[in-house]
């Protein structure tokens, strides 16, 4: 049996519903499952910058690092 689920309201802006719905139509998932998935990806970069690790995008076309800053 899996974990009981909760139900809540959530106010968007209109440009961040059209985010939403953009990406829910390219991965091919519903809008809760976007933003589970993005919960989730929070989470991981939270528990491994408290370990002290960072989090970079890198371009290797252009030799170039950027360094995510989470605040």
């Amino acid at each position: 049996m899996g974990d009981a689920k909760k139900t809540m309201t959530l106010n968007l802006t209109e440009a961040e519903m059209r985010v939403l719905d953009d990406l829910a139509k390219k991965k091919e998932l519903t809008k809760t499952a976007v933003i589970r998935q993005a919960i989730r990806l929070y989470q991981m970069i939270e528990v491994r910058m408290a370990a002290g690790e960072k989090v970079f995008f890198e371009d290797e076309k252009a030799q170039k690092k950027a360094e995510l800053m989470v605040l």
